[in-house]
C-alpha cells in the first residue's frame, strides 16, 4: 500500500471560529469538499484497505462553547475550545485515511431524572443544578418525584415513579458510580445548544462529501428514567421488578469493533469520554481482549470536568486512560498522523 501522508489544512478553516456559533454553507463547502478530493487523489471510503472510524462524543454547544450550559473549561480553563482546534485540524490532516465518522448527540428534554423539574421537596421548589440526590434524601423523602411529571411518562403512576426513583438512586449508589447529580438544562432538544459546535459541523460534512461517507449520528440521552454518559449504556437497564429500562446500544457496538482502528475525542473525558471507552473496553474484554489494540485515544481533543474552587475530575479523568492505556489501548497525540499508527505498507 502506498504511504498516506498528511493533508494541508483547508484555507476556510479558521481557528478563531472555533468558539463561535454560525452556519456552514453547506453547498459551497459540498463543491469544495468534491475539488479537494480530486486535487489530493482521495479515495472513496468505501476503497479504504484499512477501515478507520473517528469516534466524536459529545462535541456540542452545550460543552464545548464558553458561553454554554456545560462547558468543559479542564485544566486550562479554554479546554473545550482548544480541543476542538485541534480535532478540526485533525481531521482536516487525515481526511484521506478515516474512513468514517460518528458523532454521538447527548439529547435531551426538560422532565428526565437528572434534570430540576423532575424533582421537588416539601416547600415545592426543585433542586437547584448541581445538587446532588443521595440515596438516604430519596428515602427520607427530602426529595420526591415531582407528580407535574407523570402525565408526562409513558405506563407510569405517582407511586411507581417514586418507587422506581429510590430504585434509580439504589442502583447508582450499588454500582459505585458518581451519585445523581441534578444537572442545568443542557443539549436540549431543538435547541442550539444541542447542536455540533459549528468548525466540527463543517470538518464533518467536507469528510462526508470528499470522501463518499455517510456521517453516522448517535443520539443517546433522550430516555426520560436513566442517565446515559455512554452512548453504548444506559445507567440503568432494568427497572424495579427488573422490566428493561434502557439498553445496551450492541448494534453500535458491533460496527465499531468491525473496523480495523478506533480514534476516541469528545467531551468529557472524566465523564461521556471515560464512561463509553470503559463500556467499550468492557466488551473488548468479553469478546477478545487484544481487541484493545485497535483503539486510540486522542488525548489532546478531550479535557476533564473542572469547576475552580468546586470539583475538579482531572485525577480520575488521568486515571482511568491509564487504565485503558493498560488494557492495551493507544494514548495518542492529534499531531500524529493516523497512517503512523497503522500497518500503513
Amino acid at each position: 500500500m502506498t504511504p498516506v501522508k498528511q493533508l494541508t489544512i483547508p484555507e476556510f478553516f479558521d481557528p478563531k471560529k472555533v468558539s463561535l456559533v454560525w452556519r456552514v454553507p453547506y453547498q459551497k463547502r459540498a463543491v469544495e469538499a468534491k475539488a479537494w478530493a480530486k486535487k489530493h487523489q482521495i479515495q472513496p471510503a468505501d476503497r479504504d484497505k484499512i477501515r478507520t472510524s473517528l469516534l466524536l462524543i459529545d462535541v456540542q454547544n452545550t460543552f464545548c462553547l464558553p458561553e454554554f450550559e456545560l462547558f468543559v473549561g479542564g485544566e486550562s480553563g479554554t479546554g473545550a475550545v482548544d480541543d476542538n482546534v485541534r480535532l478540526c485540524q485533525f481531521i482536516y490532516r487525515n481526511l484521506a485515511v478515516i474512513t468514517e465518522i460518528c458523532a454521538t448527540m447527548d439529547t435531551h428534554k426538560g422532565m428526565q431524572i437528572f434534570h430540576p423539574l423532575f424533582w421537588i421537596n416539601e416547600a415545592g421548589e426543585n433542586p437547584e443544578p448541581h445538587t446532588i440526590i443521595s440515596l438516604n434524601e430519596v428515602r427520607e423523602g427530602v426529595w420526591k418525584v415531582n407528580p407535574a411529571v407523570v402525565s408526562n411518562l409513558e405506563d407510569r403512576d405517582y407511586l411507581a415513579l417514586q418507587n422506581y426513583a429510590l430504585h434509580y438512586v439504589k442502583k447508582l449508589t450499588e454500582d459505585s458510580k458518581y451519585p445523581l447529580t441534578i444537572w442545568p438544562y443542557h443539549s436540549m432538544l431543538g435547541g442550539i445548544g444541542h447542536a455540533l459546535v459549528s468548525a466540527v459541523e463543517e470538518a464533518v460534512f467536507f469528510h462526508n462529501i470528499a470522501r463518499n461517507s455517510q456521517t453516522n449520528f448517535e443520539i443517546k440521552g433522550d430516555n426520560p428514567l436513566t442517565e446515559n454518559y455512554s452512548v453504548l449504556r444506559s445507567e440503568v437497564l432494568e427497572g424495579v421488578d427488573g422490566e428493561a429500562i434502557g439498553e445496551k446500544n450492541t448494534r453500535l457496538l458491533d460496527k465499531l469493533l468491525s473496523f480495523d482502528a478506533i480514534i476516541i475525542a469528545g467531551q468529557a473525558k472524566s465523564h461521556c469520554v471515560a464512561w463509553t471507552i470503559d463500556d467499550l473496553l468492557t466488551e473488548i474484554l468479553a469478546r477478545d481482549p487484544k481487541l484493545a489494540q485497535k483503539v486510540y485515544l486522542l488525548e489532546d481533543c478531550t479535557s476533564p470536568v473542572v469547576v475552580p474552587g468546586a470539583i475538579d475530575f482531572s485525577e480520575i479523568a488521568n486515571a482511568a486512560f491509564k487504565r485503558f492505556a493498560d488494557a492495551g489501548m493507544h494514548i495518542v497525540k492529534s499531531r500524529d498522523a493516523i497512517a503512523s499508527w497503522l500497518n500503513y505498507k
